[in-house]
């Protein structure tokens, strides 16, 4: 037995405790760190175009904003597959089979590593191509190219990050990675300071300070891995294991294809927002930016409802597993309806915060209001995925995914005429309630069957 994976008096917390105790209180305790993770997380993105809107203007602002696509085509596979990757390492942990996990950590921190690196250079190479291909207005094609360019050199350490903190999220370790993003979120508000506001270098600098504080993430994970749980170091000659490669992709791939559809298709729709004009595409894609912050506890409350059913599965607690879609759902509900009031009531506020125009925070403001009244239908959809996810039902919990997309695509292209620049807002609405109700359906059948 790992002797690493004894609960460790220090850390004041047990790691199995997902598996003991109410299941209410786990999945609270576990999932807070996973929200505050994600926010810090996010303040990337925030951190960048709060300073370049401010100093730099609206049209560097909306070059910002026209490489988001692009760049979560990239982040969305990794966190994807990680994300599998997470819920295979909870029901492994869950079963004891701690072996298994560091086998499929160090494989994985390899494989991704090299893929991405790979992939973000020939990104880097072809980004004039790709910003091309995206009809990305001429007013903005500059800074745009400026941003993406620097900004795919943080990608391979985004993936190694990631791969490391699925790992410890599956065995109950939320806290590390929300110790890594505070490191990582301290240093890119310090060098976006420095790159932007005092050096002048606009939207190259804000990507130089994200990919540096990528690096300061990653790196800090591991060491933190290794130095906590030194049985997950593999040494040298024992850095890929075959079956661990095959469980992984087994997990990864089903969430890593839905994620790779989705940003496919968020770059179609890109591509279709920007046929409303700059204007436009400055006020969605921030007001896109500060919804994406505004979901981030729906988003990681379905991860932690995944997290605390895969391991009671692998543990053989399949009450406690039905327990937690009960009891996440409850709490997704409030969370939901929390957040819809936010919006309502400060929604504009937080578009204008990046230097917007009112006329352009006024077009953002809108879709918000639009948007956050189907909050709900969104938050719990996504409880009902974290289960099926945590049951291992990836494969379904994808299909419905990609499906939901093409819904969206369809109703953007042929609802224009009837919403206008709205469309965008209630095409996704009509998603989410097709997910809802293919997850909810599903949910019943899985619930009767473990």
């Amino acid at each position: 037995m790992l002797q690493c994976f004894i609960p460790d008096m220090k850390d004041g917390r047990d790691l199995g405790s997902l598996t003991e105790g109410s299941v209410s209180k786990a999945l609270f305790t576990f999932t807070v760190p996973l929200i505050l993770s994600g926010l810090l997380q996010q303040l990337f993105s925030w951190v960048d175009a709060f300073i370049v809107g401010n100093v730099n203007g609206e049209t560097a602002l909306g070059g910002i904003g026209a490489t988001t696509s692009i760049y979560n085509l990239f982040v969305t596979v990794i966190t994807g597959f990680t994300a599998g990757l997470s819920v295979l390492s909870a029901q492994q942990f869950g079963r004891k089979e701690y072996s298994r996990i560091r086998a499929m950590l160090s494989s994985y921190a390899v494989i991704l590593g090299g893929i991405f690196t790979l992939i973000s250079a020939a990104g880097i190479v072809l980004s004039d191509e790709i910003l091309t291909v995206m009809d990305t207005p001429y007013l903005i094609f500059q800074s745009a190219d400026d941003y993406l360019s620097v900004l795919l050199t943080g990608i391979p350490f985004l993936a190694v990050y990631n791969v490391y903190s699925a790992v410890l999220r599956g065995i109950g370790n939320s806290r590390a990675p929300f110790l890594a993003i505070i490191v990582s979120s301290i240093a890119n508000v310090v060098l976006d300071l420095l790159f932007v506001a005092g050096l002048g270098y606009g939207t190259r600098g804000a990507a130089a300070a994200t990919a540096i504080s990528q690096a300061a993430m990653a790196i800090f994970t591991v060491i933190y891995t290794l130095r906590r749980y030194p049985d997950l170091n593999p040494g040298l000659g024992r850095m890929l294991d075959a079956q661990a490669v095959g469980d992984g992709a087994a997990f990864g791939f089903p969430p890593a294809i839905q994620s790779s559809a989705s940003s496919i298709g968020s770059l179609i729709l890109q591509q279709f927002m920007n046929s409303f004009g700059a204007q436009t595409v400055s006020a969605i894609t921030t007001a896109y930016r500060v919804d994406t912050v505004i979901l981030l506890p729906i988003t990681n409350l379905g991860s932690g409802i995944a997290t605390v059913v895969a391991q009671n599965i692998g543990a053989g607690e399949t009450g406690r597993a039905k327990k937690a879609i009960r009891s996440g759902a409850v709490i997704m509900a409030v969370v939901s309806l929390l957040l819809t009031l936010l919006v309502l009531f400060f929604g504009g506020s937080l578009i204008a915060m990046f230097g917007l125009s009112a006329e352009t925070t006024e077009i953002g403001r809108t879709f918000f209001h639009c948007i956050a009244s189907f909050y709900i239908v969104f938050g719990l959809s996504m409880a009902i995925r974290g289960f099926l996810e945590g049951v291992g039902d990836m494969l379904f919990s994808s299909i419905i995914g990609i499906a939901s997309l093409a819904i969206r695509i369809i109703c953007s292209y042929a609802l224009r005429d009837v919403f206008g620049t709205l469309v965008i807002a209630y095409a996704e609405a009509i998603a989410w309630m097709f997910l809802l109700l293919a997850y909810l359906v599903r949910c019943v059948v899985k619930i009767k069957s473990i």
